[in-house]
């Protein structure tokens, strides 16, 4: 069997990386990167750690409107696809490759399968809720992480080729858990105690693109006398020099360059909270059992809500600080994206359906 696997988005790197490796013990995988993150602190650095094989090919699209990055993927994709001929389109989450990769297979009449369907926010404002509905409604196997995705297919109609198979980004935590704790000495190089610490991150254009959201952000979090580290995406960057931010930054907020996927792990492992606006945050939080603290409106991760171990402050001063002194999670964590192996029940689906 043939598998095109599409991936170009931080997140789809470290889903990809144990699915690839189970995927590449039976069967021929052919990796597309669309380049949609380029930098290569978002890219090189996952494939070098995670041991993702070397990219077929990488379009290289590189940053730009949606419709024109969407439009650029699809065309490039579509070429792939009727060279390669694969008996699957194998594509992860909600980005723009995501919805490039599945529009070309489906109009091709090549197989979809959707890793991490059946995502909603409700939200039609996100640029990815837009492409996780539309994706699942063209895709031909849809692997939910949880329950309630499958609920949510099922409310709007699609019911054929549904599995819960629970969520590879734990399949990727578990395996790498302990490789991060040997390797990474992220903690000493930044002179942290464990547990003593928050980390942060913001990417999100409804936070980042807003002036009055990013500044509440980043006043919250320097009216806290506790250490936050916080790994600058680019784009926060450049808004937050755009803004005149940059330089409010208080003594107590700790900048730091991206970190690859291991430094992350461990950095995440070991804080005593994490403020975030990330989907894949969001669930890593809940995995590794640290209170998450998240800097939106609504998350398509209502489990972690419901199970007392996320928090829905969106960009609101009062609302971050106060989270941030008094919000302890909840006792108890259930499996709610699986045990782990959700890469091998895709694999023997993926087998049956060929």
């Amino acid at each position: 069997m043939k598998i095109l696997s599409v991936i170009g988005a931080r997140p789809q790197f470290i889903k990809c990386a144990p699915l690839s490796r189970a995927i590449r013990k039976e069967h021929t995988e052919i990796l597309v990167h669309t380049g949609q993150h380029y930098d290569p602190k978002m890219s090189d650095i996952f494939f070098k750690e995670l041991q993702i094989p070397e990219p077929d090919y990488n379009l290289g699209v590189g940053s730009s409107s949606h419709g024109e990055q969407t439009g650029k993927m699809l065309i490039e994709i579509e070429k792939i696809l009727l060279k390669e001929k694969p008996d699957f389109v194998l594509i992860y989450g909600d980005t723009n490759s995501t919805l490039a990769g599945a529009l070309a297979a489906s109009k091709l009449h090549i197989k979809v399968a959707h890793v991490e369907a059946g995502l909603r926010s409700f939200d039609q404002s996100m640029p990815e809720e837009i492409n996780r509905v539309l994706t699942d409604h063209v895709s031909n196997l849809l692997f939910c992480p949880t329950e309630t995705a499958v609920l949510n297919l099922k409310n709007e109609g699609i019911t054929s080729g549904v599995y819960s198979v629970g969520d590879v980004m734990l399949d990727a935590l578990e395996y790498n858990i302990n490789i991060a704790e040997e390797k990474s000495a992220i903690l000493e190089n930044l002179g942290l105690t464990s547990k003593e610490y928050l980390v942060a991150t913001v990417h999100r254009a409804s936070n980042t693109d807003s002036f009055k959201n990013l500044s509440f952000i980043i006043n919250a979090f320097c009216d806290v006398d506790i250490p936050i580290v916080f790994p600058v995406h680019p784009r926060t960057e450049k808004y937050l020099k755009q803004y005149g931010l940059w330089n409010k930054l208080c003594e107590n907020v700790k900048v730091i360059p991206p970190l690859g996927y291991l430094e992350m792990l461990k950095l995440m492992t070991h804080s005593r909270k994490i403020l975030t606006d990330s989907g894949g945050v969001q669930k890593e939080a809940y995995m590794l059992g640290v209170p998450c603290i998240t800097m939106r409106d609504n998350t398509e991760w209502v489990e972690t809500v419901k199970d007392g171990w996320n928090v829905l402050v969106r960009a609101d001063y009062e609302k971050i600080k106060n989270a941030i002194l008094t919000f302890e999670g909840a006792e108890i964590k259930n499996d709610i994206f699986g045990t782990g192996n959700a890469c091998e029940d895709i694999c023997d689906i993926l087998n049956e359906h060929f």
